[in-house]
């Protein structure tokens, strides 16, 4: 398949090279003696034909995507209480887009076979239609308007954390190429870091200040746990380059700045469990391990190992392109019930007693 699309644009090339050789020649004066490239009514009668039969062919295609691919499941799984705000905002949007996509595509190619050139004819000409022009202002002008008022609603409602609902405080420590995750303990308060503080001999690995009391119950994961229900607020951070804390399932992405503190918060509806067991996702991991038993079968077949089985997680990946390790830039998340959560935190280590 990719030596096939690399033939094709290959030879789509080269067409254009061809083409635009043609446009430089009549420009220059230089056709040549007996034949002409100037259309007549017989060229502007298939280019015509042509306008609509590729109308059809994209309508075509546009149909078959939907029927094939259009179940769109990241609009229906969303796993936060902003998450289903979000899917409303894109879905208007894609709506929107999709109308004036099918309705000026089909005017564009219907009128380029309407208007073709004819002897005799004259094209109508006149400088400017204010009716015209206010039509297609005006109208883009409130749609974007409206979508742009309900994206800044949205938004607010996400940033706007209440410190009245006591969000559970989590830093996300970003480097090449991997996360950490560090729970503010019972104070629920972060401390203080500094990349300048990182001494891998004594396993202070984020930086923390030793000496900051705040930091003292801080707890370090390579494995992000939250509670289900519970307001969490994400404190980013990052220590090399400019990475990206994308959440997808909860609707969250935020840049991790070198030198600067970023946030994001959410609350978590639908555990990992119960995600798990939606009809939607059951299918999903069911054709995916189709895959990878298909895939397995041919690499045991070759003397090597095959593929491990499939299991949904939540996950925290990096959506900016840091290097060349990006692509394996993931954490896992649990999202459990508030007694299997406090199990879990039972187990961790805080910063002071991780020390060397």
């Amino acid at each position: 398949m990719t030596a096939l699309l690399s033939i094709l644009v290959l030879v789509f090339i080269l067409v254009a090279i061809w083409q635009m050789i043609k446009i430089f020649d009549l420009t220059q004066g230089s056709i040549p003696e007996g034949t002409s490239q100037i259309a007549n009514d017989k060229d502007n009668r298939i280019n015509g034909y042509l306008m609509l039969g590729f109308l059809a062919f994209i309508y075509i295609i546009t149909i078959i995507c939907f029927v094939k691919f259009g179940d769109l499941p990241l609009l229906s799984n969303a796993a936060s209480e902003h998450g289903p705000g979000v899917d409303r905002l894109m879905i208007i949007s894609m709506i929107v887009i999709f109308f004036v996509q099918t309705v000026t595509q089909f005017l564009l190619h219907y009128f380029a076979y309407k208007y073709k050139g004819e002897k005799g004819r004259k094209a109508l000409f006149y400088a400017d239609n204010n009716k015209l022009e206010a039509i297609w202002t005006i109208i883009p002008v409130i749609v974007l308007a409206g979508l742009i008022i309900q994206g800044l609603f949205t938004w607010t409602n996400i940033m706007n954390v209440n410190k009245d609902n006591d969000p559970m405080v989590i830093e996300l420590y970003a480097q090449q190429f991997n996360w950490k995750a560090r729970y503010s303990g019972a104070d629920n308060t972060l401390g203080k870091a500094n990349v300048r503080l990182i001494d891998i001999d004594r396993a202070n690995i984020l930086g923390l200040d030793e000496a900051d009391p705040n930091a003292q119950d801080d707890i370090i994961t390579t494995e992000l746990h939250l509670p289900v229900g519970k307001p969490v607020l994400f404190k980013m951070r990052s220590q090399d380059v400019l990475h990206s804390a994308y959440m997808p399932h909860f609707r969250a992405q935020m840049n991790c700045v070198p030198g600067m503190i970023t946030q994001f918060g959410f609350t978590p509806t639908i555990t990992t469990v119960e995600m798990r067991e939606t009809p939607e996702m059951v299918d999903k991991v069911s054709n995916i391990n189709k895959i990878r038993l298909e895939k397995s079968k041919s690499l045991v077949a070759k003397g090597e190992e095959g593929l491990e089985r499939y299991d949904f997680d939540y996950l925290l990946l990096c959506n900016k392109i840091c290097g060349k390790s990006h692509y394996n830039m993931q954490m896992k998340i649990v999202v459990e019930t508030q007694e299997e959560y406090d199990a879990w935190l039972k187990t961790q280590k805080a910063f002071a007693n991780s020390l060397n």
